[in-house]
């Protein structure tokens, strides 16, 4: 058995497995970088190593400090998480080398499955069915855009060694080819170092499953049945459940065979997932299934596996590393009940879900459901990482318990001062939809309208927020009841009070109330029940934070009558966090259009296309190709037509 175990990642993957770790007695040593030196992860573990500056390649992808830190500490062992350097042939061997224990597959079987090109004919070879598609060596960007006209649009451009989303773009018709071509291979060379696509059709009304595999060093391999993962935006995971929805005993018996062949074929030791995608336009079919990828390291979503199976995957991995054959025989893994997950993540919705950076004022999940957290009360979301704060687990007996229970945990969710996805969340768990398994990978996008914040989500936040701020010296923003004591109202006759809310002694009341709400200024009409709403908050000394199905509304009392001075009602277009500038597609004095993109900015190593708030003209430009930009820094300068 492991008796110390370092590892080697961030964030609420590294708190996993350091609980898991520590049931196990297994002394845990954590690594950071100057952004996470008070990082939950590193207030976890027994002992913690800093290993560099902030950006991911100065510390956490750098091997040799993360070996460096094994043996200075007497680590016995290293598991990688997922991401950074988790499918790292290299590391995993310098690792052993080295004369540590990999928590990990063999390094063979992730350098056979680490390139998606490769992966698939080696898959073709073994039997397993693939997507058709080109894998090829040739990468001349004419060659390609032939490759996808014989193929047939719409395609799929993927890069090679990618994952989590990037380094991948669908593509509709032969004149979007070349630039999704060349933002992919970008964000493809930032992310990986590897600039290499393949070109795949893409699937209609494609669902995202795959499998779970575990195998041990004693020749045996298990599967712990399938998850869907259908619900993606931007090809990144949104919500992931367990089993998967409308596949029958056969399907899943020919599926979960295919994905044991696949691990079989490299020789595969540890947890790894067989990732599949199915055509769903006339329901799960084995013939409709093809071979994807695999992941060579544990999943972000593998928790809805161990909720079915009431199986630790993170304790199968440990225990297998240090030798152990598998815990369960194939014939003593079976399904129970069915689970879901949400991610929660810093982003902000209303501006396309742009990461949202700053301290975490508030973190509460008052929810029967399991929490996989990245931090707590007074932690920061800084921009050099994956903005994921969290995991949402629920488990149920039917999918439709699943489903109650993850709707009540997404709409009870209390984050703040920090933006983040959990009404869009609650919305698409809540869509009608959803509930009936009527799913694809592109549901999100389909039914955007449906998922966007509605109004009177916006105007139930502003009434809340008004009574919050009449009654924001009572704890929490509770009134006692409908009695009313008139001496409360003597301090509006002080400022601010006096601009606030339009009040005299011995003049009418106007029944108005101006504020500030998440930095814009707004003036509401008072609720007739005011004195009789209850709303839950959180009060700061100047006003407090709203919160209605997990949308989060900041307030303040101070109020100058202008609000923030640069938002996108002014056609302002800021920075959401600092960033690159790698393309600019207007000037000054060009006429756009509401949704135009005007520039592209690279951060937390993703592209992020900023887009026209309305029909108008651009009226300043403040940066160049190539400009490094702060948050909030002034970007474009939209002036609104006239209508």
């Amino acid at each position: 058995m492991i008796k110390s175990l370092l590892i080697a990642n961030r964030g609420e993957i590294a708190c996993r497995i350091i609980r898991t770790a520590r049931s196990m007695g297994i002394r845990t040593v954590a690594v950071y970088s100057d952004a996470d030196a008070k990082a939950l992860h590193v207030r976890s573990a027994d002992e913690a190593v800093h290993i560099g500056p902030s950006p991911a390649r100065e510390s956490y992808l750098v091997g040799e400090k993360i070996i460096a830190a094994a043996k200075a500490t007497g680590a016995e062992a290293i598991h990688p998480g997922y991401g950074f350097l988790s499918e790292n042939a290299e590391f995993a061997q310098a690792v052993i080398d080295a004369g540590l224990i990999w928590v990990g597959p063999k390094p063979a079987s992730i350098t056979a499955m680490g390139l998606k090109d490769a992966a698939k004919q080696l898959m073709a070879a073994a039997g397993v069915p693939v997507t058709p598609g080109y894998m090829g060596e040739n990468q001349d960007p004419a060659f390609l855009a032939n490759q996808a006209a014989e193929i047939g649009y719409p395609v799929l451009i993927k890069a090679v060694a990618g994952g989590g989303g990037k380094g991948m773009r669908k593509v509709e018709a032969a004149a979007d080819f070349a630039d999704a071509l060349a933002s992919c291979q970008r964000e493809a060379a930032a992310s990986f170092g590897n600039a290499h696509v393949l070109i795949e059709k893409y699937i209609q009304r494609p669902r995202h499953i795959e499998v779970q595999v575990f195998g041990d060093t004693h020749g045996n391999v298990v599967h712990l049945f399938e998850r869907d993962c259908s619900l993606q935006r931007r090809h990144q995971k949104v919500i992931e459940e367990a089993p998967a929805p409308g596949m029958d005993d056969a399907t899943r018996e020919a599926l979960c065979a295919a994905a044991v062949k696949a691990a079989k074929a490299v020789d595969y030791v540890g947890a790894g997932t067989i990732e599949f995608i199915a055509d769903a336009s006339e329901g799960l079919r084995a013939d409709r299934i093809w071979f994807m990828e695999m992941n060579t390291r544990l999943q972000v979503e593998h928790p809805v596996t161990e909720e079915i199976t009431g199986v630790d995957l993170v304790e199968w991995q440990l225990r297998v590393a240090g030798g152990e054959p598998l815990p369960k025989r194939q014939d003593e893994l079976s399904i129970n009940g069915w689970a879901m997950e949400a991610r929660l993540y810093a982003e902000d919705p209303a501006k396309g879900f742009l990461p949202s950076i700053g301290e975490v004022s508030t973190f509460e999940i008052a929810a029967p459901a399991r929490i996989d957290a990245a931090v707590e009360d007074g932690d920061s979301i800084s921009p050099f990482y994956d903005p994921m704060i969290a995991k949402i687990i629920v488990h149920g007996d039917k999918r439709a318990d699943a489903l109650r229970k993850l709707l009540k945990a997404c709409s009870m969710t209390q984050v703040s001062s920090v933006k983040t996805n959990a009404a869009f969340l609650k919305r698409l768990v809540g869509h009608q939809l959803f509930a009936s398994a009527e799913i694809d990978t592109g549901f999100i996008t389909q039914h955007a309208a449906d998922l966007e914040k509605p109004e009177a989500l916006i105007e139930a936040l502003l009434d809340d927020a008004t009574t919050l701020l009449l009654g924001k010296t009572l704890s929490r923003g509770r009134w006692p009841g409908p009695s009313i004591d008139h001496s409360y109202f003597d301090r509006f006759e002080s400022e601010p009070w006096r601009q606030n809310f339009g009040f005299r002694l011995n003049a009418d009341w106007n029944h108005e109330i101006a504020f500030v709400a998440d930095g814009q200024t707004v003036r509401r009409e008072l609720p007739d029940d005011y004195f009789e709403r209850r709303v839950e908050a959180r009060v700061r000394s100047d006003g407090g934070v709203v919160f209605r199905e997990g949308a989060a509304l900041v307030v303040q009392t101070r109020w100058d009558g202008s609000g923030r001075g640069a938002h996108a009602g002014d056609g302002a277009i800021l920075a959401p966090m600092p960033g690159k500038v790698i393309a600019v597609e207007v000037t000054a004095g060009d006429t756009v259009t509401k949704g135009q993109k005007l520039l592209v900015l690279e951060a937390m190593k993703m592209e992020h296309a900023l887009t026209a708030p309305f029909d108008g003209t651009v009226a300043e430009l403040t940066v160049a190709l190539g400009s490094q930009v702060q948050v909030e820094a002034l970007l474009v300068r939209v002036e609104k037509a006239d209508d």
